[in-house]
């Protein structure tokens, strides 16, 4: 249990401790399957006193239903669920194939002699992997999220677009709407469709990720949104880097990369090593696994890929253009070359630790430097003259 108390405008709105929010980690490529945030390290995070967020993204509705409840029977404390909304993903057809081979016709022959050239480059056999590509499935969103409805989730969180449609239902049922954006237009549109809280990630996060550094951005979503309460990411780990956000208006820090490496996030042993190890300098913003700018610890397979220098293509044709790629990957034992989402932060990362040491760790850290550090470190008083 963290020595301080903590609290803001968000945990009086989503019924919580600290405000600290598990970023809703999705699909990883690793030998763990699933999402990176699955229902132990939402529970973990949850019953630590933050707010729990499950990585729903990638999962079938029944999936995610099962999860829901996995959660369910792991706390009783308020929990969400991140969905991806894009404008633009390209969606698997149907069929009794699962549409794999309408998909292959979409995607133009000068990629896939693009990705047999990095199959003989890095020694990776051909293995044709059956199905739809990685996180995108014959389901529609609205499948998905109808499932939240049902389950009456507490929290519904959209890592990708607008939850507009769905915001007056989520008034309805007491599901309380968060969206992530990465600049100040996006902010405003999800504030004027009603969301509670605008979660304004900057360019240091891991994952999907925006141009903005979160210096910049969160006060400018602060000032554009308000009085709708902000929530900051990107870059943010420890102590101080929740402290940093209070003092740039938002209300509490959304954090993936730093509960990462810990004991309950699903992801394989070699990525959480991976990211321990990594430095400041060792992610790089990339299309290669999903069509959209994605940070991951770098690998010689996205160096590769970005040096091929031809356009990605759209959300979902692109998992399905690599699908192949990654399972004669995973073949051949070359998981260092699978997806490794991970933010800048990642540099600040000594070890593996379970989630309630990072969240307590961030929630002492920061009260510890408003309270008594920066007190100490800069005197302030009013009235002073100029002269």
């Amino acid at each position: 249990m963290a020595r301080f108390s903590l609290h803001t405008k968000i945990c009086d709105l989503l019924g919580i401790e600290y405000p600290v929010i598990l970023a809703g980690m999705g699909p990883t490529a690793g030998r763990a399957g699933g999402a990176a945030a699955t229902a132990p390290l939402v529970a973990a995070v949850s019953n630590a006193g933050g707010l729990g967020v499950l990585g729903g993204a990638g999962s079938t509705p029944e999936q995610l239903r099962e999860e829901i409840r996995k959660v369910r029977g792991l706390t009783s404390k308020p929990f969400g669920v991140d969905l991806l909304l894009p404008s633009n993903v390209v969606r698997q057809p149907g069929g009794s194939n699962g549409g794999a081979t309408d998909w292959r016709a979409q995607i133009p022959h000068p990629y896939w002699e693009a990705i047999a050239g990095l199959k003989a480059q890095f020694g990776i056999p051909d293995v044709q992997r059956e199905g739809s590509a990685p996180g995108v499935g014959a389901w529609r969103i609205e499948d998905q999220v109808q499932v939240l409805f049902d389950e009456r989730v507490p929290v519904f969180a959209s890592g990708l677009g607008n939850p507009a449609p769905y915001v007056p239902r989520c008034r309805e049922l007491g599901i309380k709407v968060t969206a992530l954006v990465g600049n100040v237009k996006n902010a405003r549109r999800v504030a004027d469709a009603g969301v509670d809280i605008v979660v304004a990630q900057g360019h240091e996060a891991g994952g999907h990720t925006g141009r903005i550094g979160t210096l910049a951005l969160v006060p400018q979503v602060v000032d554009a949104v308000a009085p709708v309460p902000v929530v900051a990411a990107g870059g943010i780990g420890d102590g101080r880097g929740l402290a940093a956000a209070l003092a740039l208006g938002a209300h509490g820090v959304w954090c993936g990369t730093a509960f990462l490496a810990t004991e309950e996030a699903n992801i394989a042993s070699l990525q959480k090593q991976k990211i321990v190890e990594a430095n400041e300098e060792d992610t790089r913003v990339t299309r290669l696994y999903s069509g959209k700018t994605m940070r991951n610890i770098t690998n010689p397979l996205i160096e590769a890929w970005d040096a091929l220098n031809i356009k990605a293509l759209p959300m979902g044709l692109q998992g399905l253009l690599i699908a192949d790629l990654l399972a004669g990957i995973r073949a051949s034992d070359k998981e260092e070359l699978l997806m490794n989402a991970a933010g800048q932060i990642s540099g600040l990362i000594g070890g593996l630790r379970p989630a309630r040491a990072v969240l307590d760790e961030i929630v002492d850290g920061a009260a510890e430097i408003l309270t008594r550090e920066l007190p100490a470190r800069a005197q302030v008083a009013e009235g002073s003259t100029v002269r």
